[in-house]
């Protein structure tokens, strides 16, 4: 195994391109080896430090999530910010991009391509079978999009016979907040997540619309599974999901490897730290950290919602939400949820946040929260740290 020097330098070198994602995200300190588990008190102290930002709080005006047709509620994430504005769009992916295992080549292809199609999705002549009657909604999250979130997962969950779709939420420039990042033209997922929620609202309705189902089944990764939760919550998605699967997910905030943490504890003291932060890495990046406004929202009135069947799961390789922990969610009542650790029973799967959508155990997770009768043997393979390969390298 790689040294952590030598792992740093890779990781600099591959993603040189996007530096202010390394940095904001991962930091200088990020490695292929998990940290110690922390402790629920440390957790707990964690989440305290960050429960109030500095300033007078959440600034919340009506706004139209532009590209959607949906109206929809901005809050500026109470962290004192005074980078941006208002906007951002979503759309759907146009020609298919090439089935891909590897993470860093679809990352790479999708950045070039930033309206490619992850293969298996978007056939809006497809109709729900009486044995999957759930279209399969797949979200992307923060600096990715519809291609290189799904270029591994798409096909085979199409193969199992679900109708798929995705599309590309909180598309933002840089005077509308996406952050440095956005002038990348593959980098989605950037602007207020609650905008992006009120696109994810259209989007499903118009899915239901295609497909005559009434309910839809959610894939997301990273912020995408926070945006579905939101969506769940306040923007009429309960009536219309029946089971949410995450990876990754930033249900409960990210330290950003402690440079959140960090951050907000600094905000507390009256210093508007995360404003300059959040030139860089977009309003979403900001919204996703550990006691933000957003999070605090979230999570307000407890983790779940009533009617929806939670499959929540996280790395310990997870160098951007982490503690990975926090992904995990608490069933409420009329909920249930299932929380998994990628590495129980299959240790020589190191995914980290981004390779673990392209682990052929998470592939096989998700299935089996799709139909645990069609699908109810776990895959085990290596899935290597920073590059993913479905398995090999």
């Amino acid at each position: 195994m790689r040294t952590p020097s030598r792992r740093r330098a890779l990781h600099t070198a591959v993603f040189a391109g996007v530096g202010a994602l390394s940095m904001a995200l991962t930091g200088p300190g990020a490695s292929a080896a998990p940290t110690s588990a922390p402790t629920e008190q440390d957790l707990a102290g964690i989440v305290s430090e960050g429960r109030q930002v500095a300033g007078s709080g959440s600034a919340c005006t009506s706004g139209s999530g532009a590209g959607s047709g949906n109206g929809s509620g901005n809050c500026y994430g109470g962290s004192g910010s005074s980078s941006g504005s208002s906007g951002g769009y979503s759309s759907d992916p146009g020609a298919y991009g090439p089935e891909s295992t590897a993470f860093l080549a679809a990352f790479a292809y999708g950045l070039g391509n930033p309206d490619a199609a992850a293969p298996g999705t978007n056939d809006w002549n497809c109709k729900p079978t009486a044995a999957h009657p759930r279209p399969v909604v797949l979200l992307h999250g923060t600096w990715m999009n519809a291609y290189n979130g799904y270029a591994y997962m798409g096909q085979p969950i199409k193969d199992a016979g679900y109708c798929t779709f995705t599309f590309n939420y909180g598309r933002s420039n840089l005077v509308e907040g996406g952050g440095l990042g956005s002038l990348l033209p593959g980098v989605m997922g950037t602007g207020y997540i609650e905008d992006s929620a009120a696109q994810t609202a259209a989007f499903v309705d118009r899915v239901l619309a295609a497909t005559g189902a009434d309910e839809v089944d959610i894939v997301a990764h990273s912020q995408g599974g926070a945006m579905a939760n939101y969506y769940t919550k306040f923007k009429g998605g309960a009536a219309k999901v029946n089971k949410l699967i995450t990876f990754g997910a930033t249900h409960h905030g990210t330290s950003l490897d402690g440079i959140g943490a960090l951050g907000r504890m600094i905000n507390n003291l009256g210093i508007d730290i995360l404003g300059p932060i959040e030139i860089f890495v977009g309003h979403a990046g900001i919204q996703q950290t550990i006691g933000s406004d957003f999070v605090n929202k979230l999570n307000a009135g407890g983790d779940t919602v009533a009617g929806v069947d939670y499959t929540v799961v996280g790395t310990r390789y997870d160098e951007v939400t982490n503690p990975y922990e926090l992904t995990f969610l608490k069933a409420g009542p009329g909920a249930t949820v299932t929380n998994i650790t990628l590495q129980d029973g299959c240790e020589q799967d190191i995914s980290d946040h981004l390779t673990m959508m392209y682990s052929p155990r998470a592939l096989s997770i998700a299935l089996r929260a799709l139909d645990p009768v069609q699908n109810p043997q776990l895959t085990c393979a290596f899935n290597p740290w920073l590059v993913g390969g479905g398995g090999s390298i």
